[in-house]
Order: structure tokens, then sequence, then C-alpha cells
């Protein structure tokens, strides 16, 4: 049986080359504020490629994306074991475009602290008054440039997106600038009309994109899990205070709270952070978590 090993190791992620195709396997890793804790979240993994597989499904009818399977029967041999039953994806290889698409519904975080400070968020000017937490009028799309790990993302203006592009894809920043724009904010309205459906709030999240061998952009990496975006619940929100979140922002909390942790989660934190990963998925796709593996 032939073995293989990562060609790329990120957070929470490894990535396998099996020749015409990759295999990305989400570990039980969390990461916050550019660290990896010590810990490990048994079952975040499952939670993590399971979750991306639902939202790639039910986003088809708006953009192709790179999944092909998640069944251990579609992969090598070496990916049939326990320990990549149920997190590990295969996917088709792209030509990854170099940004983060970030979409914001909702003022929060770093976009609360820039628009306290400055009335502005990534360089878009909001109105006055607006509370933390708030709705925002609609969607604002704030782009970021890809950061190597241990590295820090970098937001950047549309314009500024437009340049990395092009630097990139020779005669094709604003074409593919535009497109990235346009189809994140369609992504984000779609299913965050659905999550509400379902008693959750989508904050705000990312999308990565890459090109297909024909050129055609297409959406790839996670998609709209609890590590990639902030979900709130819907029952109990008012805008003009923090939310309880169903991601990982109850790790980073307690972090915030803890400065002396040296990264290290008590044993309760760890079994609240699963449970509220595990309430996400229940919630968004409608299936219980009957086991990991």
């Amino acid at each position: 049986m032939q073995e293989y090993t990562p060609v790329k190791s990120g957070k929470v992620r490894e990535i396998y080359d099996i020749g015409d195709c990759l295999i990305i396997t989400a570990t039980d890793r969390i990461s916050a504020f550019d660290h990896i804790l010590k810990n490990q979240i048994t079952g975040k993994g499952w939670i993590l490629n399971r979750m991306s597989a639902f939202w790639f499904d039910y986003t088809k009818n708006v953009i192709p994306n790179h999944m092909i399977s998640v069944d251990p029967e579609d992969m090598p041999p070496f990916f049939r074991t326990p320990a990549f039953s149920g997190n590990s994806m295969k996917v088709r290889k792209l030509d990854m475009l170099p940004l983060e698409c970030i979409v914001r519904g909702y003022i929060t975080g770093s976009g609360w602290a820039s628009y306290q400070k400055t009335g502005y968020v990534c360089g878009i000017r909001l109105e006055e008054g607006l509370k933390e937490s708030q709705k925002l009028p609609e969607a604002i799309y704030t782009p970021s440039t890809k950061a190597d790990l241990g590295d820090h993302d970098e937001n950047i203006s549309y314009e500024e997106s437009v340049n990395v592009l092009e630097k990139r894809f020779p005669g094709h920043g604003m074409e593919y600038a535009s497109a990235l724009r346009d189809k994140t904010l369609e992504l984000y309205n779609q299913c965050a009309e659905y999550a509400l459906s379902r008693g959750i709030i989508i904050a705000d999240t990312k999308f990565e994109f890459g090109l297909d061998e024909n050129g055609t952009i297409t959406l790839a990496d996670e998609v709209l899990t609890p590590d990639s975006s902030r979900f709130w619940p819907l029952e109990g929100y008012r805008a003009g205070v923090p939310q309880p979140s169903y991601d990982k922002q109850y790790v980073r909390d307690w972090l915030k709270a803890n400065p002396d942790s040296d990264y290290l989660l008590p044993d309760d934190v760890v079994a609240r952070t699963i449970e509220r990963y595990r309430e996400a998925y229940e919630l968004l796709t409608g299936s219980q978590v009957n086991t990991f593996r």
C-alpha cells in the first residue's frame, strides 16, 4: 500500500497529493490568534469536513466547487483507515487565487473596533450610529491577503485586490476581482438566509477560490464552518451587545480572559467547544452527529 505524507500542513488541515487529485484532511487541531493550541478537540475535524461538504452541495447552483467525494472508498487505501474516516475530502486540483474573500453581514470583532475609531471597516465608510453586532444595511466585501502559517492576513481594499490579482494573473485582475466580490456576496446572501431559517445568524465568513483547468473560478478550501465563520444563535439576538457564539469565539474569549494559559485549554473548555461545533452542525444540516468515526 502506498503511503502518503502531507504536501502542505496548515493550522488545522493537511493536504495530500494523490496525483490527479488532492485529499484535504481536517484535523482535530484548533487555532486562535495565529497559534495552534496544545489541545485536540476530538470530533472537530469530522464536523468541519462534513459541514463543508454540506455547503458545497448547497451552493453548487451558485458556483462550481472542488469537492469530489468524502467517501473513503473513493480514496486510495492509505486513507481508508479510522484516522481519515469522515474528516477527509477528495478534491480537484486548482490554481488558487491569492485572496481570502471575507464578507461581513453584521458589525463585530475587528470590524466593530475599527468602526468605533474611524467610522470605517476595511476602508468602507459605514453609516453613523451603528451598534455592536448590528446587521448591516447590506453585506460588505472586505478581502484580505493570504498569510503563511504564523503570519497575519492583511486587510486590503477592493482596488488593492485588483492589483494583487493582476500581478498574479496579468490581464485578469479586474475580471477576477469583480467576479470574486460578486460571488462572495451571492454565496453569503443565499447561505445566510438559509441559516436564519435554521436558527443561526452568519455574522461573517470567508471564502477561497481557485481556477480549474478551464480557467473557471471555483469555490475551494472550507465553506461556512465554525473555523471560517462567526455563527450566532438567532434566539436571544439583540444588537448592542456581544453575542454568544457557535464558533471558536468561545475559545478566543477564554484565551483573552486567561492570558497566561500558554494556549492550553482546560477540559471543560474543550468539552464546551466541541459541543458548540456539534450544535451548529446539527442545526444547519438537520443531521445528528451520532459518531465521529
